[in-house]
Order: structure tokens, then C-alpha cells, then sequence
């Protein structure tokens, strides 16, 4: 039986994605579990500028590379030498995408396992402070020349390498390399254990990054299923790429229902607003309906831009939305056009200063701007969701109050209820806005018979 070879590789790029960038230099170390057998480096002109960010770090500029084969000339010599072999590489999914794309770019069809030097590391010497290659060599007082080359960088790999498989008696690296272990698709800088903790329930995930910090809010119907679809595929965009870098750690959140699952995950990116996250933020209402008073006592509704500092009586994601219905309250309770204002930013208080004949008596202007206001309260609803909870002992509810999404939370299947306002002493408070009574108004139409009206 032939003895399982590696592939010790360290590339050096023009960036920092595998789509929009080049290898500018290669090195493959051939392993064979005891010694290097083999050993393989060349610059690659990448046909395409060097950055000086890129120079400054690695010493390669345009005039090296001029005259180096382009990648479709070492193809095949790359291809040879990979094939058949453990990919090897600290951060391997750098190197891996980078490789991988430009093979399949000059006509070649490779995949391999993959062995990440850096989850070996954490895994064999855990504890240590750093895991990047220099930080880590230094560490284990591994000599590192020529950084920041791919030989040098290859060579340091490969004797970190060879002391890890000195140091690994309880055969971490073999069963890293197994087609079915999570280490050949879990991101570099992620525990395995976190991803082993999450459960095939509905919930929400936390992905953090090396400082702690909340980077990506998602929602699941099978939690431990949709966090392993990140992992999986092969997009090289370099925001991928990033965002699976990022990642050091996972947390979750069990949730009753699916729909409880989408609350959470749209309070929790409104109140964290992660980096990585893009879909929900286009859902921020943008105008808002206002009352104001004049110095002359009357009050007036408007239409503005949405601010920090100003509540407003209803946001609405479009100026034409609070035109709309700003219109239908003025036709409704006889309200003067003149004190209605449409479109205008919100800065101070509005005074109309022209066209101020015959204008309406004060008291009952401002009895009809207070009665369409409470006309629009009063006509949203205000109903609880009773649904299935996290487990058989115990139900859901989601209240709802004059419109607005109160808050949502689980109480006892036993606990037998009978007045609405104990169910509410079980919610916890979140925040409204348009995105979850969107989804509560949705799933209430569907799901009628789980509603209770008060």
C-alpha cells in the first residue's frame, strides 16, 4: 500500500481573493509523514499590476515577474504535484482557493483534502497566544528566513509540520484528514467543538470574531444544517473568503417557532448591526409622519426624513407610503391642506407663512389633527400568537399591542391562563418596525387559528 504523501504549499498573490487576484509565487514541499522527498518553487507572472501594498510585504514587484512563466506554463507541474496528496498549508483555504481556481482556469479538474497547519496547531499545542506562521514559529523556536516568500514560508510550514506530527499522539491529524471531518470544510480560526454544540433545532446563530465581537446574525430551521452551508461550496469572492477568516467563534439561541427564530434575528442585527450581515438593513424605514405646533397654536402633520432625535407617530419605508396615507387622513377628518406638509425635512417646527386667509378655527383644527391621530392608533390591532414552544412542557406567544410588535416570550403548557395580561407578564420586550410586523401580519393571515384578539 502506497504511504500517504503531503503537499506542503505557500503561495504569495496579488491580493486577497482567489477571483479578482493573482499567484505571483509558488512553492510545493513533497512529505512523506517522515522526510521531504521533494521540493518545487517559482515566481509566476500574473499578468496583471502588483500592488505596492503587496510589495512593501513581500518584496515582489512587476519587474520580477516579467519573465516568469505565466500560471498556464506550470500548470501541469503544479497538477502533477498535488495530485494524489494531502494539501497541506497554514490557513490552507487561502492557498487552496487561490490553486484551485487556477487550475480550473488553465483546463485542470482538482480537488484534494486538506490539512489547515493552523487548526493542527490549535489543536496539538493549544494555549499559545497566536497562531499566525511567524508568531507561531517563534513560539516553538522554529527558524523562519525569507518571510513572506512562498519557499521561506513553505519551508517554515514544513517543519512545523514535521513537529506536529512528532507531537501529536492522539492523531489529531489523521482524523483531520478524513473526507467526513469537519476540519476539511470548518473555517481556520473556528473551534470545532462550537460548530459541535449546535443543535438540529429552529434558532439563531452568532458568528464572532477574534475580538469577541457579534460579526454575522442568522436565522435556522436546523441550526447545526445552516451554519455547515456556510462552510461548504467553493465561492472564492473575496467577501467570502473574509468572512470565513473572520470567524472565531460560534453562539446560538433555541427559538419556539420559525417565526420567533425571524424576530430575533432582525432585533439582533437592528441592535448589533454585524458587518457581514447585508439583507435586513435594506429594511430600514427611511420617513416618518410628525406632529407639530406652531407659535400661532396650530398643529400641523408632516411627512420628513426619519431623525435621531424626533419620535414620530408612524414610519413608513417610502416618502410615497407616508404621502399616501398623510392624504387619506387629510380627506377623512376635513383637515386644511395647508397644515399638512409633504415631503418637507423635519427641522424645527413648520409655520406656514403665506396664504393665511380664512383659516380654520384654532380649537377645532387641532380637534380634528387630534382625532385623525387617534383614529390611526386605535385602528391597529392588538392580538398574542399562541404557538408550540421550545419543547413539549411549554408554549409560545408573541404580543402584539395597537400595532406594534411588543415583545415575545414562553410560558408553561400547564400554566393555564385565562386573562390576556398574564400571558404578557412572559414576554420579553423587543423593538418594532416595520421588517417583523411584516412577518407577524404574514404568518397571522396564514395561521388564523393560533391568534387571540383583545
Amino acid at each position: 500500500m502506497k504511504k500517504q504523501e503531503y503537499a506542503i504549499v505557500d503561495i504569495e498573490t496579488t491580493g486577497g481573493n482567489a477571483r479578482g487576484s493573482r499567484i505571483t509565487e509558488i512553492a510545493i514541499v513533497i512529505h512523506d509523514g517522515t522526510k521531504v522527498i521533494d521540493r518545487w518553487e517559482t515566481l509566476v507572472n500574473p499578468q496583471k499590476e502588483i500592488p505596492l501594498p503587496i510589495f512593501a510585504l513581500t518584496g515582489i514587484d512587476n519587474e520580477m515577474v516579467c519573465d516568469a512563466p505565466i500560471f498556464d506554463d506550470i500548470s501541469g507541474k503544479v497538477f502533477e504535484m498535488l495530485t494524489d496528496r494531502i494539501f497541506v498549508a497554514h490557513n490552507v483555504n487561502f492557498d487552496y482557493s487561490f490553486v484551485r481556481h487556477q487550475l480550473e482556469e488553465s483546463g485542470f479538474k482538482w480537488t484534494a483534502r486538506k490539512l489547515c497547519t493552523v487548526r493542527a496547531a490549535r489543536k496539538i499545542k493549544s494555549g499559545l497566544s497566536s497562531y499566525s506562521l511567524g508568531n507561531l514559529c517563534s513560539s516553538l523556536d522554529i527558524n523562519i528566513e525569507n518571510r513572506h516568500r512562498a519557499g521561506g514560508d513553505a519551508d517554515a510550514t514544513t517543519i512545523l509540520f514535521s513537529k506536529l506530527l512528532e507531537w501529536d499522539t492522539e492523531g489529531e491529524m489523521e482524523k483531520m484528514i478524513k473526507k467526513t471531518s469537519q476540519d476539511q470544510r470548518l473555517p481556520p480560526n473556528l473551534p470545532p467543538e462550537d460548530f459541535e454544540q449546535l443543535p438540529e433545532k429552529i434558532g439563531v446563530y452568532y458568528f464572532y470574531n477574534q475580538v469577541n465581537k457579534v460579526i454575522y446574525v442568522g436565522k435556522a430551521v436546523n441550526l447545526k444544517k445552516r451554519v455547515a452551508s456556510h462552510f461548504s461550496g467553493h465561492n472564492v469572492n473575496a467577501q467570502r473568503q473574509n468572512f470565513l477568516k473572520d470567524i472565531y467563534g460560534i453562539s446560538f439561541e433555541v427559538c419556539g417557532t420559525e417565526l420567533m427564530a425571524l424576530l430575533l434575528e432582525c432585533d439582533e442585527i437592528k441592535r448589533l448591526w454585524p458587518m457581514y450581515n447585508r439583507a435586513l438593513k435594506r429594511f430600514e424605514p427611511k420617513f416618518g409622519l410628525y406632529e407639530y405646533e406652531a407659535r400661532n397654536g396650530y398643529k400641523y402633520l408632516a411627512i420628513g426624513k426619519l431623525t435621531k432625535f424626533q419620535k414620530c407617530i408612524q414610519e413608513f419605508n417610502s416618502q410615497y407610503d407616508g404621502i399616501t396615507v398623510l392624504q387619506n387622513l387629510s380627506q377623512q377628518f376635513k383637515i386644511d391642506n395647508r397644515f399638512c406638509q409633504y415631503g418637507m425635512s423635519i427641522v424645527g417646527e413648520f409655520f406656514q407663512k403665506n396664504d393665511t386667509a380664512n383659516w380654520p378655527d384654532v380649537e377645532n383644527h387641532n380637534r380634528q389633527i387630534e382625532k385623525a391621530i387617534d383614529c390611526l392608533l386605535e385602528s391597529r390591532p392588538s392580538f398574542v400568537i399562541i404557538d408550540k414552544g421550545k419543547n413539549i412542557e411549554e408554549h409560545s406567544c408573541i404580543w402584539v399591542e395597537n400595532g406594534q410588535f411588543y415583545g415575545m416570550g414562553y410560558f408553561s403548557s400547564d400554566a393555564g391562563f385565562m386573562e390576556p395580561s398574564e400571558i404578557k407578564d412572559c414576554v420579553t420586550l423587543y423593538r418594532s418596525n416595520q421588517y417583523s410586523m411584516h412577518l407577524i401580519y404574514a404568518y397571522v393571515e396564514k395561521y388564523p387559528g393560533k391568534v387571540k384578539r383583545f
